[in-house]
C-alpha cells in the first residue's frame, strides 16, 4: 500500500438508503514513493537528479536532466487530494469523478475515444494520462491552463464532465462532517469552512504525486544496457533519428517538449476541424494544434488523438510517415509544425518504434484507490 502512516478519524460511511457503519478514514502521514519528506513536506527524489542540464546531451540523450517539477506539498494534502479524486460528490450528480475519466486501471485514461461525464454527456476530446503532470507547464490538449490548480477546474465546472459550480462544490463538501473533519487536518483554515482553493491545491497535490520514471528505458538510461531488447534498442535508435525526428517533440527524459503542435492529424469520420489551441488564443497559426503529449505508458493509453483517432499505437506511428499534411480536410490551410514531413519509414521501422515505446511502461508507483470515500458514495470502478 502506497500510504502507509495514518492521522485516523473514525468516521460515519454510508451509501443512500444504507445503514452507516463507522469505517476508519484518515490522511497519511508519509510522502508517497519517490519522495522524501523535508521539513514536513514531500520532495521529488529520482535518478534523474543528478542531470542538471535539460541540453548537455542533445535532442533525446540519455543523461538529460528532467524539467523543473511541482512538489512541496505536505503528506496529508496529497492523501486529501486522492480521496476527492475517486469521489463522485464532487460531481453535479453525485455520479461521476475525477477518476470516472482518469482510471489508474488505465494508465489514468479511460480507453475512450471521447470520454463521458454527467448524464451521459459526451466530451469532445480524449482523457489524456495523468502521469507525469507534475512537470507540466501546461494543461488541456489545446494548452489553455498553466498549472494544475486551473487545470482541476476545467472538469469539475465543464457542463459535459462534472458539470457542477464553485458555490455548489464547496456547499456540497462544507455539508459532509467527514470532509470537515479531513480538510481541517490537511488545512488548518479550513476549520471555518472549506474553501474552493483548498480543493484544487488538494488535488493538484494528489495529481502531482504521480510519477512514471522506472521504466526499462530509464534503466537503460541509467546504465543498464541490456535492459532493452535488440529490436528495442533499433526503435531508440529510429526515435532518436534525424530522419524520424520523434524526439525532437516527444523529448526524453520526459518525452514531450511540452509545446503545441499543428501536426494535421485527422478527426474522426463526420466530425468537423478541431481548432485547438487556434480557438484559444485566437491565433491563426495555431489552427489545428495541440500539446504534444508525453509517451510515457503510452503502450497503455490506446486509442490515441486528442479524439482518439487511433486505435493502436502501430496506426499511430504510420501517419507520421503518409506525407506532410495528407490528412488535412479539404479547403483547410492548416500551418503544418515543420517537423512533419515524409520520413519513408519502413514497415519494419515501424514495428521497431512500436516496439520502443512499450518500454516506457511503468505503473511500479501506482497509487491505491480508497476502497471508501468519505462522501459514502460508491466508489467508481
Amino acid at each position: 500500500m502506497r500510504h502507509l502512516g495514518r492521522a485516523l478519524l473514525v468516521i460515519a460511511i454510508a451509501s443512500p438508503g444504507a445503514t452507516a457503519t463507522a469505517t476508519p478514514i484518515g490522511l497519511s502521514d508519509r510522502c508517497p514513493a519517490s519522495f522524501e519528506q523535508r521539513d514536513g513536506r514531500c520532495r521529488l527524489r529520482t535518478a534523474y537528479s543528478q542531470y542538471q542540464s535539460l541540453r548537455n546531451a542533445g535532442v533525446g540523450g540519455l543523461k538529460t536532466g528532467l524539467p523543473p517539477f511541482r512538489d512541496g506539498f505536505t503528506p496529508r494534502e496529497i492523501d486529501l487530494g486522492r480521496y476527492l479524486f475517486f469521489d463522485p460528490a464532487l460531481s453535479s450528480n453525485g455520479k461521476v469523478a475525477c477518476s470516472s475519466c482518469h482510471n489508474p486501471a488505465k494508465a489514468f485514461t479511460d480507453s475512450r475515444g471521447t470520454s463521458t461525464g454527467v448524464a451521459g454527456h459526451e466530451v469532445k476530446r480524449n482523457a489524456p494520462s495523468l502521469w507525469n503532470v507534475g512537470f507540466l507547464q501546461r494543461f488541456f490538449w489545446d494548452g489553455r491552463a498553466h498549472s494544475l490548480e486551473e487545470q482541476v477546474q476545467g472538469p469539475l465546472y465543464g457542463a459535459a464532465e462534472m458539470g457542477t459550480t464553485p458555490v455548489r462544490l464547496v456547499a456540497t463538501l462544507n455539508g459532509i462532517p467527514a470532509y470537515r473533519s479531513l480538510f481541517t487536518l490537511a488545512f488548518p483554515d479550513a476549520a471555518a469552512a472549506i474553501r474552493n482553493d483548498h480543493v484544487y491545491r488538494a488535488l493538484a497535490a494528489f495529481e502531482s504525486s504521480l510519477v512514471s520514471l522506472n521504466s526499462r528505458y530509464d534503466l537503460y538510461a541509467q546504465g543498464v544496457g541490456d535492459a532493452l531488447s535488440p529490436h528495442e534498442l533499433e526503435g531508440l535508435n529510429i526515435f532518436r533519428s534525424f530522419v524520424a525526428r520523434c524526439a525532437e517533440c516527444h523529448t526524453p527524459p520526459l518525452f514531450t517538449n511540452q509545446q503545441v503542435a499543428v501536426i494535421g492529424m485527422p478527426e474522426p469520420s463526420g466530425r468537423p476541424l478541431d481548432p485547438g489551441a487556434g480557438a484559444i488564443a485566437n491565433e491563426p497559426m495555431l489552427r489545428g494544434g495541440f500539446k504534444v503529449p508525453s509517451l510515457r505508458n503510452v503502450a497503455l493509453t490506446a486509442p490515441y488523438g486528442h479524439a482518439g483517432q487511433f486505435a493502436t499505437l502501430r496506426e499511430t506511428v504510420a501517419f507520421y510517415t503518409g506525407g506532410r499534411g495528407h490528412a488535412v480536410p479539404r479547403g483547410e490551410q492548416l500551418r503544418i509544425h515543420w517537423h512533419i514531413w515524409e520520413p519513408k519509414l519502413s514497415e519494419q521501422e515501424l514495428d521497431r518504434l512500436v516496439d520502443f515505446l512499450g518500454t516506457l511502461t511503468d505503473e511500479s508507483f501506482r497509487p491505491e484507490p480508497p476502497t471508501a470515500v468519505p462522501s459514502g458514495l460508491p466508489v467508481p470502478h
